[in-house]
């Protein structure tokens, strides 16, 4: 956060194009470790097995759970070998190896969600949604900067208005990036300010509106019954808007970023 509001040298002010090849070879990087420990055990396990066992079986258990695969996710996978071996589907603990990763990747296989497409001439909305401190308005401020680099006219939208950092933050990227920034007083409803941006977005011909929104615990009834709000009233003003609703993460949260994902969608749909 302090390093928004120091001054910046020439070669700081300047945001270097994200490429999306790079993007993803550094999160494959980052998870290289994770994977490998996780294939280690997998390896130590089935070393030496001429058949599978009970206790090989509490043992496949035991190194999921660990893991940190999540206790539903490896009692299905347990069951899942548990009831092949019942059928001799599975005798070999080469073959069960080989059928406890399709397992998985059937977990992996999920539909990808529908989106509402803006009409012509419509901009399109983003509902930007997570818990405090996971990062929100960076991410908008980064996506934003994508968007301008392909021509995009967008518009960021300070729908937190319980923080004036919040605001200041959010306006601070705007004049990094070059993207018009709607605000109110702090303390104002955050959907009016939505409704307001998106009748400036309409006049004014925007291409893509992102809705920064104050940080909320999924648990907090009354903050959740905001968020429907402001979605409501953006549904009021543009049918179909939000288009697309981002629930931004820490990747450090573990099992709790389910709980997180499950309460907004939820909410929000």
């Amino acid at each position: 956060m302090v390093r928004f509001f120091r001054k910046k040298s020439k070669e700081e002010k300047q945001i270097p194009a994200v490429e999306n090849v790079g993007l993803i070879r550094r999160l494959s990087q980052g998870l290289s470790k994770t994977r490998a420990a996780f294939t280690e055990k997998l390896d130590r396990l089935f070393l030496g097995k001429k058949e599978i066992t009970e206790e090989l079986l509490d043992e496949l258990e035991e190194v999921l759970f660990t893991s940190d695969i999540g206790v539903l996710t490896t009692q299905e996978l347990i069951d899942s070998v548990k009831g092949k071996v019942a059928r001799k589907e599975l005798k070999d603990p080469e073959k069960l190896k080989e059928a406890l990763r399709q397992d998985i990747l059937s977990f992996l296989d999920v539909p990808v969600g529908v989106h509402s497409e803006p009409g012509p001439g419509e901009p399109r909305v983003i509902l930007v949604v997570g818990i405090n401190g996971v990062g929100k308005t960076t991410t908008i401020g980064k996506t934003a900067h994508n968007f301008k680099a392909e021509g995009k006219h967008v518009m960021l939208v300070a729908a937190d208005t319980f923080r004036a950092a919040a605001v200041e933050q959010l306006c601070v990227w705007g004049d990094r990036v070059g993207a018009e920034v709607i605000k109110q007083d702090i303390g104002a409803d955050p959907s009016a300010v939505v409704f307001d941006a998106l009748s400036a977005a309409l006049s004014r011909k925007t291409d893509i509106v992102l809705i920064d929104t104050a940080g909320r615990l999924h648990t907090k009834k009354n903050l959740m019954e905001e968020l429907k709000k402001i979605y409501r009233v953006a549904d009021k003003k543009l049918p179909g808007a939000p288009h697309e609703v981002w629930l931004v993460l820490d990747a450090t949260t573990g099992q709790n970023a389910i709980s997180q994902a499950e309460m907004f969608h939820e909410a929000l749909g």
